[in-house]
């Protein structure tokens, strides 16, 4: 048995997936992957089993905050002690997740996440052009991020992570919020899990739109805030628990 799962969570990818199935299979060739199918309505299902992977189906689509804690909880389960995400619309490199990948192996965190705006060597500043509105609307996470975990987090929206067998319960858990990434950053937090954020390139998306557009930046970014409030606010009630 693999000691690796790749998971990706899907709705209606047939068109991409099969690049983003191959690429893995080529650069993480002893990693086993699962595709977890959130209700799609074309041939995902189909496509990823051709592909080789394994298929978690459901009935109808849940949402991508089931989807992701569905691929964590797989990954628990069935034992697997490292598991990666990677996003269905091609704009995860594989050598990035390898990196993220080789991070988490080292034992140099329990948690890796691969981020487009930190940097580091080879990864200068502002390698991405952002449009007005992602540039308020990452401003604004930002802040609202670092106020929330007390250390700066670049990229609190990135779908490409890299765990070990630590975070697997504590992202497991269907999220109750629309910003299930920023909801995994405050529960690793809570589980006292070592945390990195790594500087990555990434590809445009192959199909679909930003999350940090126009009117879904200003979705996102009031979801985040509700989201970091009522953080806030359990974490006053547990305190006096």
């Amino acid at each position: 048995m693999a000691e690796t799962l790749v998971f990706i969570p899907a709705w209606n990818e047939e068109d991409n997936l099969p690049d983003v199935l191959d690429e893995l299979t080529a650069g993480l060739p002893d990693a086993a992957v699962l595709v977890v199918d959130d209700g799609s309505t074309d041939r995902t299902a189909a496509v990823a089993r051709a592909h080789g992977a394994e298929v978690i189906s459901f009935g109808e689509n849940r949402g991508l905050q089931e989807g992701i804690a569905a691929g964590y909880a797989y990954a628990d389960e069935q034992g697997f002690s490292y598991v990666g995400r990677v996003d269905a619309d091609g704009q995860h490199p594989v050598e990035e997740l390898a990196r993220l990948m080789a991070i988490v192996h080292a034992d140099e965190a329990d948690v890796a996440v691969g981020s487009r705006f930190a940097t580091g060597e080879g990864y200068e500043a502002y390698r991405y052009e952002p449009s007005p509105s992602r540039r308020l609307g990452t401003s604004i996470l930002r802040r609202a991020m670092r106020a929330a975990l007390g250390r700066p987090f670049h990229d609190a929206t990135s779908g490409m992570y890299a765990a070990n067998r630590l975070a697997m319960p504590a992202l497991g858990v269907p999220y109750s919020s629309g910003a299930p990434e920023v909801e995994s950053l405050l529960r690793l937090r809570e589980a006292g899990l070592r945390v990195v954020e790594v500087p990555v390139h990434m590809r445009e998306r192959a199909s679909g739109d930003s999350k940090l557009r126009g009117s879904k930046a200003v979705r996102l970014v009031l979801t985040v805030v509700s989201t970091l409030l009522l953080y806030g606010v359990w974490r006053r009630v547990r305190r006096r628990r």
